[in-house]
């Protein structure tokens, strides 16, 4: 039965009373279960309904005759009250009952009956009210309860709990004190505050710790040491100190998200020997120095974020040392596995001039390289041309120079670009014209002169962007309304000839005026002197003036 995976109609009161294992899953089955359907399965003792459109109504007092060890409502229609049947089951293992509509407060019997349950998951419905108080004594493995309307203090967990999602609620106060052995710990969204405890230090196992929009502030306990972390996302906090020196150590970890926080310092160099890393995400602190070089032995990086900080320097070289941005494989395909069903959705990317959140899949391929708001000098490098698969280039707001590179056209993926608020001089590459992906430009406050590109992509920007040219005086063409004028081949020639006279044609000339005026003025003191100097200069008077008309025609001759 598990192949009728288009099946719509299933009559299961007929089944025999015998039955142990019941499983409907992802069938497009939309009926009404009752009481009445399930009332003759005696030894019924796994149920699986998930991924159906099933609508479960059975009344409060009905006391089933079969003891679940497992059961799996995903999707199903069961609330909007918590099943009251559900509490005669208190030898059920593992019970999913996410996004089936549940609303309200948790039953009190909560933690007795599924004292020895290994699993639940409760995801994505309305549940409102605290946490049980008394959940220390069960003997919880894994727990969701992520995306619902929880509020108050995390109480003492389970000791045996390994993962842990309670994500999007409304939880506040500190973390617990107590904190076992956790694989995955995923937080986010909340209103926790506080520092870390120091019972983290026993979680040598954790894989997974997400603690993302929060209030928690300080600094990590030094005895925190996970062996194999692949995911830390801290992003949106009050956590202050240093580049965190655990992570040092962390030679697995995939994403790193320490965005929105008030770390300070210089990067490590050492962050180069994360090399399975495929998100860094530093923005928005105030760390400064330069970009470590070894930065770019992360091939595997896809997502780089350092801007909003206090980084100066060079951009860095070897950028083609980036090779999943290079290619059509982004990453290095290692994605934290993990049985949360939890999307952490909470890695944010700023482009098309907006703060927009992906999840883990999602992250993959969106490849972005932003270094905005910083106090990079230089220029850019032609490397960066070699990635690919880029799709949102953000450099703006930094004091870069140079010409922006004139391959930029072959970045096909391309999305968004902003180079605004820099020095940037030289004209616009042509090649701007053939990303036919993009759909946010930003050039403007630079130097950038020149006729703009022309072509339908560039022209349907301006159109929506109006502004994306600003602050560069020498720029022109048709989008600005600007003519640029290119002066006449003639009055260029002229202009450039009168800059070639020759000295000796100005010496001629200069000599001839003032050999002149000499001899007027002595013709005024001195008769006798009058007299002989007439006739010198009238002997010369011819030879001269030959000598000045032959070099001046010569000169008109070869310039005009």
């Amino acid at each position: 039965m598990g192949l009728l995976l288009t099946l719509k109609t299933l009559d299961i009161s007929g089944m025999p009373a015998t039955l142990v294992t019941l499983d409907l899953g992802y069938n497009a089955l939309d009926d009404v279960i009752t009481a009445e359907h399930l009332s003759h399965l005696n030894r019924l003792k796994h149920i699986d309904l998930s991924y159906t459109s099933l609508k479960i109504q059975i009344v409060s007092e009905w006391q089933p005759p079969f003891r679940l060890e497992s059961a799996s409502f995903q999707f199903c229609q069961m609330g909007p009250r918590f099943p009251a049947w559900l509490q005669s089951q208190k030898s059920i293992d593992s019970l999913d009952m996410s996004s089936t509509g549940l609303s309200g407060k948790l039953p009190h019997w909560f933690a007795t009956t599924f004292s020895r349950a290994s699993e639940l998951n409760f995801y994505n419905n309305s549940i409102t009210g605290e946490l049980p108080k008394k959940m220390r004594n069960m003997s919880l493995q894994r727990l969701f309860l992520g995306s619902n309307q929880l509020k108050g203090r995390i109480p003492h967990l389970p000791v045996n709990l390994t993962q842990l999602d309670l994500s999007r609620n409304y939880l506040s106060g500190p973390l617990p004190s107590n904190l076992p052995n956790l694989s995955e710990v995923v937080l986010f969204s909340n209103n926790i505050s506080g520092r870390i405890p120091k019972s983290i230090c026993q979680s040598q196992d954790l894989a997974t710790l997400d603690l993302a929009n929060n209030r928690l502030e300080g600094k990590f306990p030094r005895c925190f040491n996970p062996k194999n972390i692949v995911s830390v996302l801290l992003s949106n906090n009050r956590f202050t100190g240093k580049f965190p020196s655990f992570l040092e150590r962390c030679t697995q970890l995939v994403f790193l998200d320490l965005g929105w926080n008030e770390f300070h310092g210089r990067l490590p160099v050492w962050i180069g020997d994360l090399v399975r890393l495929e998100v860094l995400a530093l923005d928005h602190n105030k760390f400064f120095g330069g970009i470590p070089d070894k930065i770019t032995n992360i091939s595997c990086l896809i997502h780089l974020n350092l801007a909003a900080n206090n980084i100066s320097g060079a951009m860095p070289r070897h950028l083609s040392n980036f090779t999943s941005m290079s290619g059509s494989i982004n990453g290095c395909g290692e994605i934290p596995d993990n049985n949360s069903p939890s999307e952490k959705d909470n890695v944010s990317v700023v482009t098309k001039g907006k703060d927009l959140y992906y999840d883990d899949a999602e992250i993959l391929d969106m490849v972005t390289i932003d270094l905005s708001s910083n106090y990079l000098t230089g220029d850019i490098p032609e490397e960066i041309t070699s990635l690919l698969s880029l799709r949102c280039l953000n450099l703006s707001g930094n004091h870069l120079s140079g010409k922006i590179p004139n391959k930029i056209g072959i970045l096909q993926s391309l999305e968004s670009l902003d180079l605004s608020r820099n020095n940037l001089s030289g004209e616009i590459p042509s090649s701007l014209s053939n990303l036919t992906f993009l759909s946010d430009l930003d050039l403007s406050f630079n130097n950038l002169r020149g006729t703009i590109p022309s072509g339908s992509q560039l022209d349907s920007l301006y159109t929506e962007h109006p502004r994306m040219f600003d602050g560069n005086g020498g720029l022109c063409g048709p989008p600005l309304g600007k003519n640029c004028y290119v002066p006449q081949k003639g009055h260029m020639r002229r202009k450039e000839n009168f800059s070639k006279i020759q000295p000796f044609h100005v010496g001629i000339l200069l000599g001839f005026i003032a050999g002149l005026w000499v001899v007027f003025c002595i013709m005024l003191f001195k008769k006798s002197w009058r007299i002989a100097y007439f006739r010198l200069f009238d002997s010369m008077y011819d030879k001269v003036y030959v000598l000045v008309v032959v070099s001046w025609g010569k000169f008109a001759q070869e310039n005009y």
